[in-house]
């Protein structure tokens, strides 16, 4: 799918201020895809499309995530994880994008996931440091990015998990365990 018709959908789904988000991270995800040796074409569209579902009412995504069998304990956390997954099976079937690391990537850039493949780690990340973020750590993260792609991860998931915790929020059970997998694989150094 060409760049222009994938922004030209997502542009309908999409405010205006989260299409210039979403742009943003287009841009990083290629730019990271080719710093670490990713499809820059599987990164494109799966930027352009990682929050596909981000305005669906709540009510329609929770429908989905019942009629579709995804885990039932995603309705007991924020609903602001429900985008990802939604966003995936409504990408493949109303878009009908088919590529599985694509899919994937859009499903998994909200919770993480425990070995994730390089194209996940990079929307994940994308979508953490794209440049119209503006939060604190976020300069740290993009710091990582430059150097260590795996590093970058692993500090924005331990920042994610600290916000949660300090705003007395339950933290998905998917993203400890990224966190968790990350660790164990590469060490703590970060």
């Amino acid at each position: 799918m060409e760049r222009d018709v994938a922004l030209q959908i997502v542009s309908e789904q999409l405010t205006e201020h989260r299409y210039l988000h979403t742009v943003g991270v287009m841009e990083t995800a290629i730019q990271l895809a080719e710093q670490y040796g990713e499809d820059q074409k599987k990164a494109e569209i799966a930027a352009i499309f990682h929050d596909y579902a981000k305005f669906r009412p709540k009510k329609e995504m929770k429908k989905i995530i019942k009629d579709q069998e995804f885990p039932k304990k995603l309705l007991e956390y924020n609903s602001e994880l429900w985008h990802a997954p939604v966003g995936a099976y409504l990408v493949k079937k109303e878009v009908g994008i088919k590529d599985q690391d694509i899919l994937n990537a859009i499903k998994y850039h909200t919770s993480g996931r425990p070995n994730m493949t390089l194209l996940e780690r990079i929307i994940y990340v994308a979508d953490y440091i794209e440049p119209g973020r503006i939060f604190p750590g976020v300069e740290e993260v993009r710091e990582l990015a430059e150097v260590s792609l795996d590093k970058a991860l692993q500090k924005s998931l331990q920042n994610t998990i600290m916000f949660l915790l300090k705003k007395n929020q339950a933290v998905y059970p998917d993203t400890f365990k990224t966190y968790n997998s990350l660790i164990l694989e590469g060490g703590s150094d970060c």
